[in-house]
């Protein structure tokens, strides 16, 4: 068996576990502060495979083995390593209280509605797009993803970042900043975990509904009356629900609307998850999308402004709707699938405009595929019966980005 033990936050490690130990593995402060026997073999952890071959070495020989980890090893943990490598089954976990366990204690907050994401050996810009998606988020940190490179990627949202560095020990610091003013400092390397906060919806009805770890929506395309909009200028709801389909947003994704109207695309994209920016170039519509988002409970980011012009301000998406355009919808689509990281959706009335879009998304190395959508709703008609009421026919293409090889070849 190896035995795990988990730290916690500034926890002694108890001379029982180590009694008979052969081998002790552990960071080096766990190592200097832990009643190690004299005769047991110590690993430094550094580089995680040497480690793992010397424990495979002991285990031949069937030699008492002790993991010393921080916190809940568990839990975004050394855990999962042994896992994969020996089985579960031969893993002792003694887990002790995780840094966002501790985080949240400080603040006298619960966390079960929370979301954690790590940014240590990722890419910051998940941890980014939850962020900006979701009201109450826990980021472990690391190198060049810690309190000021979150900080200055969320500059333009509402948020409060509470840093807790050195969690348990003597150094222990719980601070409360804005964004830009933890991008403005030197956080060092103690740095445990950052709380990423929106107050207004944590305070506001529903929060609880759109907070949870990974829970989505109990439906999705939404009737129209559930939004605000003018003159019925909105993503009738059977066009949205295969337009979400063919964007896939989740939790981590930022999604583009361009010419968002009503905004009810962003609005369901930020529901099932992802961190949203709505673009549209009318004031009354910003504030209109705006109003939707709250009245549902998500963010979304509505910027003033016309496409494609408006598109070198923002951050990469990894899908885009686009729901307007006119004239300029070819060049707004092929400005978008420049950008996009995995798909582009595009709905339009005008037949003649789909062999530009087409020639667009295939252009800019995406396939292409589409669909005439025409649908006909129940609609009463006097003396109790009922007849069926056609809705304008929409095109709606979809182009993927296509997979390349090492070598660029496409797959």
């Amino acid at each position: 068996m190896i035995t795990v033990f988990g730290t916690g936050t500034g926890a002694p490690v108890p001379a029982d576990v180590l009694a008979g130990a052969r081998l002790v593995v552990g960071g080096r402060r766990h190592l200097a502060s832990a009643p190690v026997p004299d005769d047991a073999e110590q690993v430094v952890l550094g580089p995680l495979a040497p480690a793992l071959d010397v424990i495979e070495r002991h285990l031949k020989v069937a030699s008492q083995v002790v993991v010393l980890a921080s916190g809940d090893p568990g839990f975004f943990g050394i855990v999962r390593a042994l896992a994969e490598r020996f089985g579960s089954e031969r893993l002792d976990v003694r887990p002790g209280v995780s840094s966002v366990a501790a985080a949240f204690a400080r603040l006298g907050l619960t966390w079960d509605d929370a979301v954690v994401v790590s940014a240590h050996g990722r890419e910051l810009r998940t941890a980014v797009n939850v962020c900006r998606a979701r009201p109450k988020v826990a980021v472990l940190t690391g190198p060049g993803s810690g309190p000021a490179e979150l900080g200055a990627a969320l500059r333009a949202d509402a948020r409060v970042l509470v840093v807790a560095s050195a969690l348990g020990s003597a150094e222990e610091r719980v601070e409360r900043v804005t964004p830009a003013e933890a991008a403005a400092r030197d956080w060092g390397t103690s740095v445990s975990v950052v709380l990423c906060l929106d107050e207004t919806r944590l305070l506001g009805a529903g929060a609880r509904t759109v907070a949870g770890s990974g829970v989505g929506p109990g439906r999705w395309a939404l009737d129209e009356g559930e939004f605000t909009h003018r003159d019925s200028m909105i993503t009738k709801f059977e066009v949205r629900a295969l337009a979400l389909a063919r964007l896939g947003p989740r939790l981590g994704d930022h999604v583009w609307d361009i010419g968002a109207g009503s905004g009810s695309v962003a609005v369901e994209c930020a529901r099932l998850g992802a961190a949203v920016t709505a673009v549209e170039k009318t004031l009354d519509g910003v504030e209109r999308v705006r109003a939707n988002a709250v009245a549902h409970g998500v963010d979304v980011r509505a910027v003033h402004g016309a496409a494609p012009t408006v598109l070198s301000d923002l951050d990469d998406p990894d899908a885009v709707f686009v729901g307007g355009g006119g004239r300029e919808l070819p060049a707004i689509v092929t400005a978008c699938a420049r950008r996009a990281r995995r798909t582009v959706v595009v709905a339009m009335a005008a037949l003649d405009r789909v062999p530009a879009v087409r020639e667009a998304l295939t252009g800019a190395g995406f396939s292409c595929d589409g669909v005439l959508l025409q649908s006909s709703r129940l609609a009463p008609l006097p003396g109790d019966v009922t007849r069926l009421a056609a809705t304008n026919p929409v095109f709606l293409l979809w182009g993927y980005r296509t997979p390349v090889s090492h070598e660029g070849v496409a797959l």
